[in-house]
């Protein structure tokens, strides 16, 4: 497990250097970090050795390759906005198969459900009137968004493994960084934006990596 701890504190740096990158207006440096950030936590979920399960790896790498798909749309020079969020919507779609994989198929456990709709209701109330022609693709975004992070409640509510509970932490940081990043893009500035962005969304990639790891139950 040693090339994970060392990957991701590799990671976490590389991370760090990215958001310095931003507020010190240096994008060479941006254009280097980001992708490599993503890189290198793609790099963790493949290489922890002992997984749940080999298909939750796969499941699992393949959304956070997705991720970097995204990531490479949002930073490139241009309005690739679009792309990025339909790079994003399939990475989550990866994520849900994986949970579902775990969890043993569907689960619906209605406390969890309605916990999720009204956080979803309020998000699409706030950013509803400001988003003009995207209404769609956000619609569509934030319901499997939703969804992603609901089937990794459902995941840890029908498994409670730490492994499970990795997911959802990651789910429920995603949900916070996509949040973020929508009523700043489509509502108002958020100060600190690029901080608060980035470093949930790096820390959700993080803890889905980890969520990669079979531990052993206490």
């Amino acid at each position: 497990m040693f090339a994970g701890f060392a990957l991701t504190a590799a990671a976490v740096c590389s991370g760090i250097a990215y958001i310095w990158a931003i507020y010190a207006g240096a994008p060479v440096l941006r254009y280097l970090f980001k992708p490599l950030t993503t890189v290198l936590i793609l790099l963790v979920a493949l290489t922890l050795p002992e997984p749940v399960s080999p298909l939750y790896r796969i499941l699992i790498a393949a959304g956070i390759l997705f991720c970097l798909a995204g990531d490479v749309f949002l930073m490139l020079p241009g309005d690739f906005f679009l792309w990025g969020l339909v790079g994003f919507l399939i990475a989550h779609l990866f994520f849900i198969a994986a949970y579902l994989e775990q969890a043993g198929g569907f689960h619906v456990h209605r406390f969890l459900l309605i916990l999720f709709a009204i956080y979803g209701v309020i998000l699409l109330y706030l950013l509803w009137p400001h988003v003009g022609p995207l209404r769609l693709p956000v619609l569509i975004y934030a319901l499997v968004l939703l969804c992603m992070g609901w089937q990794a409640g459902e995941l840890w509510w029908s498994v409670r493994s730490l492994s499970a509970l990795l997911a959802l932490g990651g789910a429920l940081l995603f949900l916070v960084s996509d949040s973020i990043l929508a009523l700043d893009k489509f509502r108002a500035p958020i100060p600190h934006r690029d901080l608060l962005i980035m470093s949930s969304y790096y820390a959700a990639l993080l803890l889905i990596a980890w969520s990669v790891q079979r531990f052993e139950q206490a």
